[in-house]
């Protein structure tokens, strides 16, 4: 499936749930969904600066493609990067740069966000790119 593809399936999935309070359960369930990191992992070197909430991140590389893994201590911060962990895993690091998660505007997420919601799920999205950044230097020197 091709990240255009994703996003429309997650346009498609919110279109299909009623008002907001349907959302947000739906957005919590996804959370649910996301493996635990373990606690080696939820380190101050993978929080996401910007949330509000501990939001932790780490990644790795599977041949050209990236995969992103996360927890958060939060149920709605942890379905909001549940959704951004699946929109962005299993892309290269170029297709991850070249890409907004438009789909955010277009479910009307920004609108029924806090501030500081949405100002933790745009942290999100820029450590999800400085992470694709760095692995894009790293395999063109690989290349080279």
């Amino acid at each position: 499936m091709t990240i255009s593809e994703k996003q429309d399936r997650i346009i498609r999935q919110f279109q299909l749930l009623g008002e907001w309070t349907e959302r947000y359960k739906y957005i919590i369930k996804l959370g649910q969904k996301l493996p635990p990191l373990d606690d080696e992992h939820k380190i101050e070197e993978n929080l996401v600066r910007g949330c509000q909430s501990q939001v932790w991140l780490i990644t790795r590389l599977d041949g050209d493609k990236i995969e992103f893994h996360a927890d958060s201590d939060a149920a709605i911060t942890k379905g909001l990067v549940a959704m951004l962990v699946n929109f962005y895993s299993g892309e290269s690091p170029d297709t991850i740069l070249n890409t907004q998660p438009h789909f955010i505007k277009k479910i009307g997420m920004e609108e029924h966000l806090s501030p500081t919601r949405s100002n933790g799920l745009a942290s999100m999205v820029k450590q999800m790119k400085i992470y694709a950044m760095a692995y894009k230097s790293k395999l063109e020197q690989l290349q080279s």
